[in-house]
Parts: C-alpha cells; structure tokens; sequence
C-alpha cells in the first residue's frame, strides 16, 4: 500500500511540476528558479532529518550514491530549468516519457539485463517517430524550441543514467538520506553556477514567481525527490521510470488550459506515437517473458 500511494503521489507531483518550473523561471530566469528551488529543498530536508534524528552514512557506496543522486538532481534538473525557456511545459514530461526506453537500454548494456527483444526494438523506433514529430513541431515555434527539445532530451538521458547508477551501487540507504546527499553535492555547484553566471538577486519577482519556486521546493523536492528514491529503491529502475508513462498527457492538458499553450494535432500525434512506444515496451516485455520462462522450464 505504501509504495503504492508513492507511486500515485509522485505522478501527480511529475505531472504538476513542468509547469511549475515554467512560471518559477518566467522572470527571474531559469538560474535563480532552479537554485532557490534547491535551497528551499535542502533546507527542508535537513530539517526533517534533524527532527527525525538521522545522520547521513559516510562509506564509500553512499558516497557513490549521493554522487549519482547529484548527477540528476543538478544535470539533469538545470538542463531541463535552461530547455523550459523554449518549449511548452507539456513538452517536458512528454520527453521524459521516453525514459523507461533510455533506462531498460542502459540496464541491457550497463546491467546486463537481458530484456532487449524484438518488440523492445520496435518500440524505440516508435519513440524515436514520436520525438522527430515534437521537432517537426518546434520550427513552427522557432530555431530555439529545437534547442529546448534536445536539452530535455538530453536531461532524460541524465535521469536514466543516474537511476541506473543508483541500482548498480545498491547502497540500500533510506530515500531521505539519498536525497540529502544528492542535494549537498549539488546545492554547491547551483550557488557557484548562480554567482558565476548571474549572481543578481532578480528585479522582477512576482507572487507567482514565488509560489512556483515555494512548490517546487518544499513539495516537489522535499516531498517528491524522497518519494522517487524511495521507489527507486524498493522497484526495478525501469518501473519506476513507467511514471512518465501516465504524466504527458496530464502535463499536456494543465498547460494547456493553464498556461495556454498549443496543442495542435502534430504534437498530438508525437505524444500519441511515444506512448504507443512505451506501452509496447511494457506490455510485449510482460507477455514475453512468461513465454521464455515456461520455454526453459519445458525444453528437453
């Protein structure tokens, strides 16, 4: 039952969160939305460890661990603040859609998870069609939307490396702690990257500038980093990234009525054609592989 609410809670947290980056961003830049995000974050955090009376560990695996944490918290979540300066919000969680293909292709060759079938291939050429569909769509928004596109595309990609690199250490740490670690390694290179690149307290700071940066902080970080790393530890990492299976088409329509953003038949049919490619990937994975057991159980 616990995992079970985790799973619905960090759903609705990843299908609200896109657009909560968009609006934090909108104004004082993407740079001081994302680094006070993670200040407010780390503080919660900390604090919440302090009334439970828990200390981080401090052997190597942990250490791996909160490295591989910071490797999402800070690449993969700075590219995606930078990339939702030119594309709609619902773009985000439709590009992370595709992270349970990045993921089970990563396990194949990093974890030898022997899961690459022929459905499987067919699977990633339907999400690779659907990507090249949001593209076609980005020249209509301009020469940048293919930029933010590719740096979405590319922070996926962070976010299954690390969740792959997290189930190879196998540390077995609380969620919370995995989250406090990450978040101690990052916050320093966001203040760094903040004072290098700006360093300038924003001019213009509106109350839904505030909101947006004040949800993403206490709620999406504190609450749903700790969820994710908690069913990260006790799922497969494959399944915990079939989240982003239920969250673009919600993502999509919030933005949408929200935020008037476009939602034309192209994108659409890009959205449709990757989660045709995930539901396959799911599916055709589950019904081949009691076929393979009760093969090897039976053969002569």
């Amino acid at each position: 039952m616990r995992i079970t609410l985790a799973y619905i809670s960090v759903v609705l947290l990843w299908a609200t969160t896109p657009l909560a980056i968009k609006w934090s961003g909108e104004g004082p830049g993407f740079l001081f939305a994302v680094t006070s995000r993670m200040a407010i974050g780390a503080a919660c955090i900390l604090l919440t460890l302090a009334v439970l009376g828990r200390s981080l560990a401090g052997h190597r695996k942990a250490w791996l661990t909160y490295l591989a944490v910071a490797v999402q918290i800070y690449g993969s979540m700075i590219i995606i603040y930078w990339s939702a300066q030119f594309i709609p919000s619902g773009w985000i969680s439709v590009i992370f859609g595709l992270a349970p293909l990045m993921t089970a292709l990563l396990a194949n060759l990093l974890l030898k998870e022997k899961n690459l079938s022929f459905s499987k291939v067919c699977a990633y050429g339907l999400g690779v069609s659907g990507l090249y569909t949001m593209f076609g769509t980005a020249i209509h928004l301009g020469g940048n939307a293919a930029l933010g596109i590719a740096g979405a595309v590319f922070a996926t990609l962070l976010q299954s490396v690390g969740a792959i690199w997290i189930k190879r250490i196998n540390a077995g740490l609380p969620a919370l702690a995995q989250v406090a670690g990450g978040l101690g390694l990052a916050l320093p290179a966001y203040l760094i990257t903040w004072a290098i690149v700006d360093g300038h307290w924003p001019e213009n700071l509106s109350t839904v500038n505030i909101a947006a940066i004040a949800y993403l902080g206490v709620i999406a970080t504190t609450i749903g980093f700790s969820l994710y790393y908690y069913l990260l530890t006790h799922l497969s990492a494959t399944r915990v990234a079939l989240i982003s299976l239920m969250t673009p088409v919600m993502a999509l329509m919030l933005g949408h009525l929200a935020n008037h953003e476009p939602l034309t038949k192209q994108i659409m049919t890009g959205t449709s054609l990757i989660l045709a490619a995930l539901v396959m990937h799911e599916l055709m994975g589950r019904v081949t592989t009691p076929k393979l057991k009760w093969a090897r159980k039976n053969r002569p």
